[in-house]
């Protein structure tokens, strides 16, 4: 007998999905009246090789993953059936870059949300038409430019204009990469609601008011990568990746002769601590990975500066830019699962002169949220929880996307249609990307 199919008549929570080297990770929330997060639940899948260095490698495994922790967070939370998520994607191919939508109402006009909209849709899809081996992550607004006059709120409904343009920090990365996310929803009975690039859900998660105005930087040090961003003056300045992290530092520790379990033990216990007298001293007797039965003795010292090497190599692409972006911010926040080594903090100092502190997105979770969820591990999911809620604010009827194709073949026809009017006479509709 087929299996009949469960209708769920409740309202679906906030979802947000990581698709992690270390596997798939979902976590479900409810928003509060005074706009904090009460976290339902977080699962993870058991398969984890399906993402690498930030780009999935088999759209089957992460199929399986996304419906695994998917399911297994529904029943955490006794939900009968989580349908839509928020999804984040980063990795190392994600770059950024700029530019500008321009349209001319003619006559001094309401700005509508649905313009907006419109002018950010298009904008997108003109990039990826122009180029066609690039998708479009994320379009942030910095700068809004209404009749001249530049604003960086978001124009009110009680705003006119007549010629409005909208200035974005965009983040782009290789069709593969957004293509591959799809196709692995696509085997799933589970929808996407929306796309965020990682950066941008981890900035809403840690940054306070204060960084807003002064500038922060991000670094963001996760198992298979490690990115910095930089936001400043309202905008993204800089993202820039290393394909390297807390999973090279583990093989590195595993080369003294030890297996991945306990190298894994040995680099969140001792981190980056600095190597003193009591160190030089100090030996650890493990199994030895590589005859059976036998044990090694590793000297704490040993170990200290195999971590302390591969942190310094991770780090070399970094450091000019940490230092060149040190006027622009007021502090650098490290965040991730590779942040959590012990001695973290005091490592990243020594590179820069601005305070380095540990990102927390405490502040945005209800006062009963369980401790762990805090860790640094779980910002972007809350951050992707955050964004989500500002969309359905926005978009309170808006149906989930099962394939954002679909939406891209939509828009393009739209900016099909735009540039057709640039040509006719219908002025109030010219709309222009620079």
């Amino acid at each position: 007998m087929a299996r009949k199919k469960i209708e769920s008549t409740l309202p679906q929570p906030l979802v947000a999905t990581d698709l992690g080297s270390d596997g798939v990770r979902s976590m479900a929330a409810e928003r509060t009246a005074d706009g904090l997060l009460h976290v339902l639940g977080v699962e993870q899948s058991a398969r984890s090789a399906s993402v690498e260095r930030g780009v999935i490698t088999s759209t089957s495994d992460a199929s399986y993953g996304i419906s695994e922790s998917m399911r297994l967070l529904a029943n955490r939370i006794k939900h009968p059936a989580l349908t839509s998520t928020f999804v984040t994607l980063g990795g190392r191919l994600m770059k950024l870059a700029e530019v500008s939508s321009y349209r001319n109402q003619v006559y001094r006009r309401e700005i509508s949300s649905e313009l907006l909209e419109e002018m950010d849709a298009e904008c997108k899809t003109k990039i990826e038409l122009r180029n066609p081996q690039v998708a479009v992550l994320a379009t942030i607004p910095y700068c809004y430019v209404l009749d001249g006059v530049p604003q960086e709120e978001e124009p009110s409904p009680q705003q006119r204009a007549a010629k409005i343009e909208v200035k974005y920090t965009v983040f782009v990365g290789p069709k593969e990469l957004e293509q591959k996310v799809l196709d692995s929803f696509i085997r799933t009975p589970k929808h996407i609601e929306r796309m965020y690039a990682r950066p941008d859900a981890l900035l809403c998660a840690l940054a306070t008011d204060e960084d807003f105005r002064n500038g922060c930087a991000i670094l963001d040090m996760g198992a298979q990568t490690t990115t910095l961003t930089v936001f400043s003056k309202g905008k993204y300045v800089l993202n820039k990746v290393v394909a390297q992290g807390g999973y090279d530092v583990t093989r590195d520790i595993q080369q003294l002769g030890i297996n991945k379990r306990y190298a894994e033990l040995l680099k969140c216990k001792y981190g980056a601590t600095a190597v003193d007298a009591d160190s030089e001293s100090k030996c650890f007797r493990m199994p030895d990975a590589n005859q059976e039965g036998e044990t090694r003795i590793i000297r704490m010292s040993d170990l200290v500066k195999t971590i302390v090497a591969r942190l310094q190599q991770i780090m070399a692409p970094l450091v000019d830019d940490l230092r060149a972006c040190e006027q622009q911010v007021g502090v650098l926040y490290i965040t991730g699962g590779a942040s959590m080594l012990q001695g973290m903090e005091d490592f990243v100092q020594q590179f820069v002169s601005v305070p380095v502190l540990y990102g927390s997105h405490a502040s945005w979770l209800t006062s009963d949220t369980p401790d762990e969820m805090c860790a640094p591990n779980y910002s972007a999911l809350v951050g992707t929880l955050l964004l989500g809620a500002h969309y359905r604010d926005r978009h309170p009827d808006a149906e989930p996307v099962h394939d954002l194709r679909k939406h891209f073949e939509k828009f393009k026809q739209t900016a099909q249609t735009s540039l057709l009017d640039m040509f006719t006479e219908q002025p109030q509709t010219q709309t222009e990307t620079k």
